[in-house]
């Protein structure tokens, strides 16, 4: 009885299903088409029924509406409603449990779904008692079944309809408060951009103006160039306001350094032609001192490819171009350090030899006066020859230095006994320091050396006589600045100035390159600076030059302050020994792979009272050891030898023998020591027969 359509109209119920949509069906179908948002919010129905049958019929007249969901029950579709909206519930009147009356009332008292319409469905009670109690539950209306389809589709159209229409409003309310906001955003956004952009103008501005750069706009046809536009700080890079550049057109041209004018303008001259500019010059700033600038620009050209204007950057590389030229200094030391490290070894056994065989001479050999004079002067050119070997060893900073706390004041007065023939009368010599100086950390025959180089060098820039000067201060540098290589901390600088001719600016970097001179043919070496400059870096400093031609050059040498006052108690010590006395016989092991070196070593040893038992290689003498270890009093081995070093022979005789003293002979400039015991001394070749006492009497 309460089923709407037998099984029988189901048929003509699909075929009413299928007939066009109504106005009110088109209008939503149209809305939902149109709009993305509608389409994804499409209206839905609830229909309310205990019977299955009703749902699957109403389920297949409504499906083209609208989206149907079914409920069999009040409680489910309560439930249903708590999931989404709905544009109308259709709602059976009896039910079992909750009736229609009931869900309805409910519907009603919940916020969400009070205003949502409610169609009641009923085969039975169409008194108007029924129907106002209904209509008093919420109801909108009354369909009363067996129902029409088409009456079904329409009466739910109308509300689909008006939910939709509803939702469109609503969704366009959105959209214009979206609007709304959107624009209060981006005008917000568009003030804030226009702040930020007025803060990195402003930024840019302070910047450009910092930097080393300029950046101008040229006419094309500009003669002689003179920019139209510059920025940046025009008078910090070169020392003059852009009102004078415009006011005298060709100094420009006629600041470029003399060498590199003419290829400077044919690079201009080619610009007009379209062709990209980068030309590095050197220019004379207001101030006097040329600087290095990078001059690039390009042609820029109309929307035709007519030729505007030049736009172009002015680059300060005075900077880089120093790092470059310290780097090429580094590279020289470097290549002249592997050349004299390489060839030190075989030069000081060669000399060592030779300096051995003319000692024999004089000591065993009766001489007359002119063949005393031959050998003496054979000696005092082999002696120059070692003398070489240092001085590029010392520039190539391979040497090893033994650095200790030198007093200033002490070392002056060596260095002027030394000089006192030295500098002629013409040439004085004034030493100025200060009253608190510390003393430096460095080795004091270098340091003496190096001054003794830079005096001399003082003494013949001046041939008409003059006054050098030597003056040393403490200094501190805080932080790292500039080209300096120096690290912060507290200096001692000795600087020695002259009154002579002065070094021209260009050659101030060539004067501390080796063999370079400006002296005559036959003067000079080129070695006196370079080894000043070597040992400098070596220990720590560094050395500055500065000169005017006319006027006079001071060389400075920055050196670190000692550590400690240092009253070099062992040195004093060891200056008041006799170099000649007498040290007690010893039976010696003596290894060495060169026969010349071997022999003279041998000879001297022999002549100071030694015993001596010789042999060429490691090998050798360890088998020669090790017959009979207590034999010997002392071991002397070359460093550099084929097969085994004389660290590793060191190291196996003390292996069996730890209290056996040893002396290491080399004519390496780094030999690596580092291998060999703590108290092993080391003497360089070539070595004079006082150092070698005193290194045997080391050794006892």
């Amino acid at each position: 009885m309460r089923a709407m359509w037998s099984w029988q109209n189901r048929a003509e119920v699909r075929m009413r299903s299928r007939i066009p949509p109504t106005r009110t069906a088109t209008i939503a179908e149209a809305a939902l088409v149109t709009d993305p948002e509608a389409i994804e919010d499409r209206a839905r129905v609830l229909v309310v029924d205990d019977d299955e049958r009703n749902l699957l019929a109403i389920r297949t007249v409504l499906e083209d509406v609208a989206e149907v969901v079914v409920a069999n029950s009040g409680e489910e579709a309560l439930r249903q409603l708590l999931k989404g909206e709905f544009a109308v519930i259709l709602l059976d009147v009896y039910m079992p449990g909750i009736d229609g009356y009931e869900t309805a009332q409910i519907i009603r008292s919940r916020e969400q779904t009070k205003r949502v319409p409610i169609v009641f469905l009923s085969a039975v009670n169409k008194e108007s008692q029924h129907l106002l109690r209904g209509y008093s539950m919420g109801a909108v209306d009354y369909v009363f079944k067996p129902v029409d389809a088409v009456v079904l589709q329409s009466k739910v159209a109308v509300f689909v309809d008006l939910f939709m229409m509803t939702k469109e409003i609503q969704r366009k309310a959105r959209q214009e408060q979206a609007l709304l906001d959107a624009n209060l955003r981006a005008n917000a956004e568009r003030l804030r951009i226009e702040q930020e952009l007025r803060l990195a103008e402003q930024r840019q501005a302070a910047i450009i103006q910092s930097l080393p750069i300029i950046l101008y706009l040229e006419e094309v046809d500009a003669e002689p160039r003179i920019p139209k536009f510059v920025s940046g700080n025009f008078h910090a890079l070169t020392g003059y306001a852009f009102e004078e550049i415009q006011q005298t057109p060709t100094l420009w041209v006629d600041r470029l350094h003399a060498e590199d004018r003419e290829r400077v303008v044919e690079a201009m001259a080619g610009r007009s032609s379209g062709q990209s500019l980068s030309v590095e010059y050197r220019w004379q700033c207001a101030d006097g001192q040329y600087k290095h600038f990078l001059d690039q620009a390009v042609l820029l050209r109309d929307a035709f490819g007519n030729p505007v204007e030049f736009a172009g950057t002015l680059l300060d590389v005075t900077d880089r171009k120093e790092l470059e030229s310290q780097l090429t200094q580094a590279r020289k030391m470097d290549a002249i350090g592997q050349l004299t490290g390489g060839i030190a070894h075989d030069f000081n056994n060669l000399l060592a030899a030779v300096l051995g065989g003319l000692g024999m001479i004089e000591r065993r050999v009766p001489l007359s006066d002119d063949q005393a004079n031959i050998v003496a002067m054979t000696r005092h050119a082999a002696e120059q020859g070692a003398e070489l070997v240092k001085h590029l060893l010392a520039f190539a900073r391979r040497q090893k230095l033994e650095p200790a706390s030198v007093q200033i004041p002490r070392l002056a007065q060596s260095v002027s006994n030394l000089l006192a023939h030295t500098l002629g009368g013409l040439v004085e010599l004034e030493w100025k320091l200060s009253d608190q100086l510390s003393p430096v950390y460095a080795d004091a025959a270098q340091l003496e050396l190096a001054l003794m180089n830079l005096i001399i060098n003082a003494r013949d820039a001046m041939p008409d006589g003059g006054m050098v000067t030597v003056a040393a201060e403490d200094r501190e540098i805080t932080e790292q600045v500039g080209r300096t290589g120096l690290t912060p901390g507290h200096y001692v600088v000795i600087g020695v100035g002259d009154t002579g001719c002065g070094i021209a600016p260009e050659m101030i970097e060539q004067v501390l390159e080796p063999f370079f001179t400006t002296k005559p043919v036959g003067k000079g070496t080129g070695l006196g600076l370079s080894m000043v400059y070597g040992f400098a870096q070596q220990s720590g400093g560094e050395v500055r030059v500065d000169s005017e031609l006319g006027r006079g050059t001071c060389v400075e040498i920055w050196l670190p302050r000692a550590p400690e006052a240092e009253m070099e108690a062992e040195e004093e010590e060891a200056a008041e020994e006799t170099l000649n006395g007498v040290t007690a016989a010893m039976r010696i092991l003596l290894v060495d792979d060169h026969d010349g070196v071997r022999a003279t070593t041998a000879a001297l040893l022999e002549d100071l009272g030694h015993s001596v038992m010789h042999v060429t290689e490691g090998a050798q003498a360890l088998d020669l050891f090790r017959k009979d270890p207590a034999s010997f009093d002392l071991l002397i081995t070359d460093y550099a030898m084929p097969r085994m070093s004389g660290t590793e022979l060191v190291r196996q005789v003390r292996g069996e023998r730890a209290d056996l003293p040893a002396l290491i002979i080399t004519g390496y400039a780094e030999a690596d020591m580092g291998a060999a015991e703590e108290d092993v001394r080391v003497l360089d070749k070539p070595f004079t027969p006082e150092q070698l006492k005193a290194a045997l009497r080391e050794r006892r």
